[in-house]
């Protein structure tokens, strides 16, 4: 199991053919159509610090509507697009990702740092030490960078993680 995440931020077009899309492989197409593209400025790429990130941001669980907005979004929340055995994709309109750049804004390493000694993980595959928390906090600048821009060009956004 991998787990590596990864967020796109999303024009116009790709958001709304990914809400038009049928069915999960017509979801899937797009969304691996979006990650070809792999376009460095629109992207943010997590690997597996996504998931002590969305605990972190939420109340230390790892569902998809644990903890509330605009934080409960930043990773798994939003509309659930596809939750298969092996990729997960879920998206935020561009109005949540303006709530979430605003709410990100003041996050940093102290707040970081205080909701790893704080919450209890169940069922989290790290074990919360130093190397684990700096691991999880390198990725912090770069998720307060995608969402502000994404927030600034009116933009949606997706999160995708293989499993």
């Amino acid at each position: 199991m991998a787990c590596r995440a990864v967020l796109f931020a999303l024009d116009a077009v790709d958001a709304e053919r990914l809400l038009a899309a049928q069915d999960d492989d017509e979801v899937m197409k797009l969304v691996e159509n979006i990650e070809e593209r792999w376009e460095l400025d629109q992207l943010c790429e997590l690997d597996k610090s996504w998931d002590a990130l969305h605990r972190c941001l939420t109340d230390g669980g790892l569902a998809y509507d644990n903890g509330d907005f605009p934080q409960s979004h930043v990773i798994l929340g939003g509309r659930l697009l596809h939750d298969g055995d092996d990729y997960i994709v879920s998206y935020v309109n561009p109005d949540q990702v303006r709530e979430i750049a605003k709410a990100l804004g003041p996050l940093d390493e102290q707040w970081l740092r205080d909701r790893f000694t704080t919450l209890t993980f169940e069922d989290y595959q790290g074990n919360g030490d130093a190397e684990d928390v700096a691991y999880t906090l390198a990725s912090l600048p770069g998720l307060k960078d995608f969402y502000r821009t994404a927030a600034q060009d009116g933009r949606a956004a997706i999160f995708t993680v293989d499993q």
